[in-house]
């Protein structure tokens, strides 16, 4: 397929919004009523026409939706929402078309992708060396989070994604007109059912509900766009460069904020982030029990390498002599999760805990593939489940954890009283940072094992707890919002400190206000001139900017 002239390339895109358009507009008749929709295509012609610069009609627009009677502001409100989301599903499409086109044409390639990219660094005497090592540098964490103001219940966006395979159905070369019918058909069902549904959640989600949601957006979309976007990497770079990117090569991580956020929400709880990472640890496990599975099928070879024949001795099947141990495990690990979930004893298999305790074997089965001459086995479903786990691991995401500065101050002027220091909230920054330094120091335990505390206190001391029962590899960053000085950062990594974390989750500072923006720089530079700090981070600090 040749790529449009510029005039023609949305020529589609238009072409799908008429057809989307019309859909719901039939809907709107016969759902509702024609005058219904003889009012919405009025107030969109006049709508157009303003947009145009015509003066009269943006007055005649304002005078129409001025008299709009109060029974017909909500129906003409709602379609207008429904048609701008149906016209952003087809430009979302859109840009897939798009990228298939410019990949099926010899002629032009398409902006901020690799093939664009190489020739320009060629010119620019870049080698494609270099290019592989910066390659093989990359990482990109890519953070979930639920925004309060996000309103869009699942139920729609399951009918969205639906709308959307339909227009890619209609793409579809030499569809037979009953094809082409039974497709809009199926649009036509799907806009009525949509606009036949609540838009809006009438219960606010939990955190746990939230984290759920992030977990099948994984499930749904990133647990197999991350091994087609990595083998899609890998082809341009072996026909490019002549390089294969490494089997553990994994640029991209994943974090989320679901489950995690606790500032100003106080339903985020110690428990309740203690539930979500279960919760994610079990997704993983199910995601990979299914992969598992599948490798059971695919790994039927009865050739294989002297290494692994010394690991599962005369099996005449041997690489599912390896692979079915491993699912079997993954089985048990969402039995022992959910018995975890229940607050329940497990007494059954061992879980699997790691991720090196499924990615060796798998690397083993990898290597002998390869000897034997099975590269095509190799390097098809076996090493998207290796990229996989070097991607999501078996916790699927690291957490972020976020809380209010003055959270952490009042949880150590609540120490700093029980051992007869006075009120740490009420000294100076210097007297903090010395105080803070020393127990970070020592060895000594800080915290009375009995300590009385508020409420509030407790909940923060509970939440370092809870962390320190956690492995490392489920947990990203600690988020202090509203931070403001470099104590606010000393006193959460002692926080870690004294729960007894073996590994400490990197800190970061959130500055939101205009003062704490402008003292950034102050407040790092003076962390970075304490030792202890400088020696624990390495040369990596992160930083993040907001506004309040």
């Amino acid at each position: 397929m040749l790529i449009m002239s510029e005039l023609d390339a949305h020529a589609p895109l238009r072409q799908d919004v008429r057809l989307l358009g019309r859909l719901l507009g039939n809907t709107l008749q016969e759902q509702e009523s024609p005058i219904l929709l003889e009012l919405v295509e009025e107030i969109r012609k006049l709508a157009k026409h303003a947009r145009s610069g015509h003066e009269d009609n943006s007055q005649k627009l304002f005078e129409k939706l001025s008299r709009l009677q109060p029974e017909l502001l909500v129906p003409v409100a709602r379609a207008f929402s429904h048609f701008l989301n149906l016209a952003n599903l087809a430009e979302q499409y859109h840009r897939v078309r798009r990228r298939r086109e410019y990949q099926q044409s010899q002629r032009k390639d398409q902006r901020a992708t690799m093939a664009e990219l190489h020739p320009r660094l060629q010119r620019a005497k870049i080698s494609d060396q270099q290019l592989f090592d910066t390659l093989q540098d990359i990482s990109i964490d890519l953070v979930l989070t639920a925004h309060p103001t996000e309103v869009t219940r699942r139920t729609l966006i399951r009918k969205y994604d639906d709308i959307t395979d339909c227009l890619e159905k209609l793409d579809t070369v030499n569809l037979t007109d009953n094809e082409r019918n039974r497709v809009i058909e199926t649009l036509k069902r799907k806009i009525v059912s949509a606009w036949n549904s609540d838009e809006i959640r009438q219960e606010r989600p939990t955190p746990v509900d939230e984290a759920r949601w992030g977990f099948v957006t994984i499930e749904q979309t990133l647990w197999n766009a991350v091994p087609e976007y990595l083998r899609e990497l890998d082809e341009w770079c072996q026909a490019n460069l002549q390089r294969t990117l490494p089997m553990d090569f994994s640029p991209f991580t994943f974090s989320s904020w679901m489950g995690g956020d606790r500032d100003g929400n106080p339903n985020v709880t110690a428990e309740v982030t203690r539930e979500v990472l279960i919760l994610a640890r079990w997704m993983a496990a199910d995601l990979l029990s299914h992969d598992f599975e599948d490798l059971h099928m695919v790994l039927s070879a009865v050739h294989c390498s002297d290494e692994l024949r010394r690991v599962v001795g005369d099996s005449r099947e041997p690489y599912r002599a390896l692979i079915k141990p491993l699912r079997d495990r993954l089985f048990a690990t969402k039995a022992y999760l959910t018995a975890r979930l229940a607050g329940e004893d497990w007494h059954g298999e061992q879980p699997v805990m790691s991720q090196q305790e499924l990615l060796e074997p798998l690397k083993l089965c990898h290597r002998s593939l390869m000897e034997c001459g099975i590269s095509e086995i190799a390097n098809g479903e076996l090493l998207d489940t290796i990229r996989r786990i070097n991607t999501f691991g078996v916790t699927l995401l690291r957490l972020d954890v976020r809380q209010e500065s003055t959270r952490h101050a009042d949880a150590m002027a609540a120490i700093t009283r029980a051992i007869g220091l006075g009120d740490y909230t009420q000294w100076e920054e210097s007297e903090k940072q010395r105080f803070l330094i020393t127990e970070l120091e020592g060895k000594r335990p800080l915290i009375p094992r009995y300590l009385e505390c508020s409420a509030e206190v407790r909940e923060v001391l509970d939440t370092f707890q809870m962390l320190a029962e956690q492995s490392i590899d489920a947990l990203g960053a600690y988020v202090i919002s509203m931070a403001h000085v470099p104590s606010d950062v000393l006193a959460v990594l002692l926080l870690q400190k004294e729960a007894g974390m073996d590994q400490l989750m990197r800190v970061v500072p959130l500055f939101e206000t205009l003062d704490d923006l402008e003292h950034a720089r102050a407040t790092l530079q003076s962390l970075f001139e304490i030792q202890w700090y400088r020696d624990h981070i390495q040369g990596q600090q992160e930083v993040m900017i907001g506004y309040s």
